[in-house]
């Protein structure tokens, strides 16, 4: 099993700390615990003391019974039984494909995309074929593309739905053809959805309620604004899950008491947590198109509210030179393109704090303009 570097984690963990003004991270602005028990309104002794008496042993294996319920009543047509605690949506994206693809499988990957769906099935031996995303479809996928490329043998199709790095966003019409053409070969369609949209206006389907084959993966990092607890989860069929059950106690074994029930008080609360997270992305999101209507060598399809955007900058050297002399004189941390096979553009998160993000607009537009 040999795995290529992680470009945009490799990228990250080399220059993030040189950084004043990062907006390279997609997460919603991170919450402390002060932050969320703020929001909503409890005594945060209580919960301190109610985790004083908990041991910290093993706890749930799978997760606690709290936070399976949870999760599930994200879902229409999903029990407890069908949901799996894991170490964040990475964790789960591994074991989805660790216990499922086999040497020779066919697999279709979106891409570009989060570079765990293509190529921890390459690594595992598996035929993969890239369903590849178009500019001139506002970074969708084409569904004539996909049949194509399907087979009567192709095991596993990988979406990351909204998509990372574009936030672009397959809507229910488009997932129920998606779903149509997978049934149709009996293949397995894994959708991590760690990326919501906030607009009221979007109905975006988890494909576990929308495919008897569907799996869908998920964690608290991203719209629920807690990375640092690294929980996740898989949503996926009985049949499945008890496949994905043999296999998990090979990689992860438990996500740790304190985790856990820090994971299920916010799941709790998580009306509350969206309803900020809201704000902020609307705000932010009004900060980035401000700037993009002023910068003339900056232009973006945006995401229909998704934490992630995807820049193009006119310049006229690789886009990875540009992010590092972006760091180097203004100490402002983007994701290069290149990162994700696509030169001269930028992955830009902009739900960080605002003036953060502010700031380091300006300061993108002075080296643009000085070039």
């Amino acid at each position: 099993m040999k795995l290529p570097r992680f470009g945009v984690e490799e990228w990250l963990n080399t220059y993030e700390k040189e950084a004043s003004h990062d907006i390279a991270g997609v997460s919603i602005s991170a919450l402390t615990l002060d932050d969320l028990f703020a929001l909503t309104g409890e005594d945060q002794q209580a919960f301190f003391r109610a985790l004083g008496q908990k041991k910290m042993d093993y706890g749930w294996i799978e997760g606690s019974p709290e936070f399976k319920a949870e999760v599930a009543k994200g879902y229409h047509h999903t029990c407890s039984d069908q949901i799996l605690q894991t170490n964040g949506a990475t964790g789960a994206n591994l074991l989805a494909i660790y216990a499922l693809i086999e040497p020779g499988d066919h697999v279709i990957s979106l891409y570009p995309t989060y570079q765990q769906l293509y190529d921890i099935p390459k690594s595992l031996g598996a035929d993969v074929s890239y369903w590849e995303v178009k500019e001139e479809l506002n970074w969708l996928p084409d569904l004539d593309d996909l049949r194509q490329l399907v087979r009567p043998e192709t095991k596993m199709i990988c979406i990351n739905n909204a998509n990372n790095p574009f936030g672009s966003l397959m809507d229910g019409a488009f997932l129920e053809e998606l779903v149509s053409i997978a049934r149709e070969v009996g293949a397995y369609i894994l959708s991590d959805e760690v990326y919501p949209s906030f607009d009221p206006d979007m109905t975006v389907p988890a494909i576990v309620d929308l495919y008897e084959k569907g799996i869908s993966v998920n964690s608290l990092s991203k719209s629920l604004s807690l990375p640092g607890i690294r929980v996740g989860w898989i949503a996926s069929n009985l049949e499945v899950t008890a496949i994905l059950r043999d296999y998990r106690d090979y990689t992860l074994i438990c996500a740790g008491v304190f985790d856990d029930f820090l994971a299920s008080y916010a799941l709790q609360h998580k009306e509350a947590i969206l309803k900020r997270n809201q704000k902020i992305l609307s705000d932010n999101l009004a900060v980035l198109e401000n700037w993009l209507f002023k910068e003339e060598k900056a232009s973006a399809i945006l995401p229909k509210k998704v934490s992630t955007s995807f820049v193009k900058l006119a310049v006229d050297e690789p886009i990875e030179s540009f992010c590092i002399r972006l760091l180097k004189e203004e100490g402002v941390l983007l994701v290069p393109g290149s990162r994700f096979g696509i030169e001269g553009h930028v992955r830009l998160g902009y739900c960080g704090d605002k003036q953060i993000l502010e700031e380091a607009l300006e300061k993108v537009s002075k080296v643009l303009n000085r070039l």
